[in-house]
């Protein structure tokens, strides 16, 4: 369980792959590694694809809100694709946490979501 995440520079887009309950520990070892690319190529593009997803342990939640917080601008586009109903839930909760636009893809629209999240 945990985060899987690929980058890729070019494109300026960071994929996360979500799967069980996310931790600390995950924030830990994939902040940094967005952090960099942040500081490398600036605003940058996110697909949070959320697999078999639980939720966050509640210091993992803290890690989350203080992510959002200090990258609240950082973020140009955010394509949250999963499998349950209340996921979809979530894509609407981040709003008030970024400058980013948001969109819910169900996990079937894989392409669709590559698709917005390339357009300019």
């Amino acid at each position: 369980m945990g985060v899987e995440l690929s980058k890729d520079p070019n494109k300026r887009l960071v994929s996360v792959r979500a799967t069980g309950k996310l931790t600390k520990k995950d924030y830990e070892e994939f902040v940094p590694e967005i952090e960099a690319m942040v500081k490398e190529q600036g605003k940058i593009r996110v697909m949070f694809e959320m697999h078999d997803f639980h939720g966050w342990k509640a210091t993992a939640l803290w890690e989350d809100i203080k992510f959002d917080l200090k990258h609240f601008a950082d973020i140009e586009r955010l394509a949250v694709m999963g499998e349950k109903k209340w996921e979809e839930g979530l894509a609407a909760f981040c709003r008030p946490f970024t400058t980013a636009k948001i969109k819910y893809f169900d996990h079937l629209l894989v392409d669709k979501a590559h698709e917005w999240i390339a357009q300019d």
